[in-house]
């Protein structure tokens, strides 16, 4: 069976203070929760302070890019080794906001995925539709254009030590959401166009999903067959409500 997983996406936030409740708190009621596992990416600088809250604790914790480079003359660059050491399992991919703001080609994305995957971090591979591809009805042709290009990079193989995360563009952020209908629509097209490949692969693969998930939504989400947790951005930032998803996800098992 899959195992369940909801990854918090901080963004560009926090400071030393509010970040040493906030773990302290997501510690805290982590301890007693069965069923799922729970995560946070954090900005870089704040690394090494996770690293030392969450030590021994029942949360896990990631980076929020990777650069497709190793060591060398690549100047403001976060190689995957570096976030090993500060004890990271996970690293967030593709993220929406990296493709749109900064500009990151599927082939800069697919790059990024095979140099985490190769120093041992486990891949959170975002792929997602902007408003205007949903409407023009080619949300599984964008999807599915995102992750062939690691699967064709990378192998098939990769993604049973990745995680993939379906974060429709225009609900990060926004108070909108997929319906859970929408949202198992396109979990199911993931893991089918992963099953064409490998069939194997596909049935062990979580995909979570991201966008807008809030503690008064999530129980319906994660109720779907092939929604395996969720990606979560603001909610994250409040122990109380990202612990209640967590607990939402747990109660899905």
């Amino acid at each position: 069976m899959r195992g369940r997983l909801v990854a918090g996406n901080w963004k560009s936030n926090g400071n030393l203070a509010s970040n040493q409740r906030l773990l302290g708190d997501v510690r805290a009621a982590a301890a007693g929760l069965r069923g799922v596992e729970c995560a946070v990416c954090v900005p870089y600088p704040y690394l090494f302070q996770t690293q030392q809250l969450l030590a021994g604790a029942a949360v896990t914790w990631g980076g929020q890019d990777v650069s497709q480079f190793g060591a060398g003359a690549f100047t403001g660059a976060v190689t995957a080794v570096m976030l090993l050491e500060f004890g990271c399992r996970y690293v967030l991919v593709g993220h929406s906001e990296r493709r749109s703001i900064f500009g990151e080609s599927d082939a800069v994305v697919a790059a990024k995925f095979e140099a985490a995957i190769k120093a041992g971090l486990t891949p959170i591979l975002c792929v997602g539709e902007t408003l205007q591809e949903r409407e023009a009805g080619v949300t599984e042709k964008v999807v599915s254009r995102q992750l062939d290009a690691v699967i064709s990079n990378t192998g098939v193989a990769a993604l049973a030590q990745a995680v993939v995360a379906y974060e429709p563009v225009w609900a990060i952020g926004t108070g909108r959401t997929a319906t859970p209908e929408q949202a198992q629509a396109v979990h199911a097209c993931i893991r089918g166009a992963v099953a064409a490949h490998d069939a194997s692969v596909a049935g062990g693969l979580r995909i979570l999903y991201g966008g807008s998930v809030k503690a008064a939504n999530a129980a319906q989400l994660f109720a779907m067959r092939d929604i395996d947790g969720g990606l979560i951005g603001g909610a994250s930032l409040v122990a109380d409500e990202f612990m209640a998803i967590c607990r939402a996800a747990a109660r899905g098992q």
